[in-house]
């Protein structure tokens, strides 16, 4: 599996967490690598994504503002800064990448997936 979370964890609203997004065998020059979460019994929904091929960058409005996508191509990371933590943030947060494509990627254009981090948020 290229693609490996870690990050996640329990926290109080108002804390931040720093999501990471370990790939494996690929370039991130050539990906798009995007965050999804899915908090149970509700759709899962992309959040951010960034590409290495044309350096755009995608936010959900529901997180524009709280959240920050970035890249390390040193530790070769896709990282998601994720601050003032609310309840409603609680889901698994998943990574995926697309070979070769902007930020705005189709759901079914991702070719690898992560197998997920848990955030938790609750008082």
């Amino acid at each position: 599996v290229p693609l490996v979370e870690s990050g996640g964890g329990l926290v109080q609203p108002g804390e931040s967490l720093r999501l990471s997004c370990a790939v494996a065998g690929l370039t991130l020059d050539d990906y798009a690598v995007g965050w999804f979460r899915q908090a149970p019994g509700k759709e899962r929904e992309e959040v951010s994504c960034i590409s290495g091929v044309d350096g755009s960058i995608f936010y959900a409005d529901s997180v524009k503002g709280r959240f920050t996508i970035s890249s390390d191509s040193d530790k070769n990371t896709v990282n998601l800064q994720i601050n003032n933590l609310k309840p409603e943030d609680t889901a698994t947060y998943y990574c995926a990448a697309a070979y070769g494509l902007g930020s705005r990627v189709l759901v079914d254009e991702y070719e690898y997936w992560g197998q997920g981090t848990q955030v938790t948020v609750s008082s």
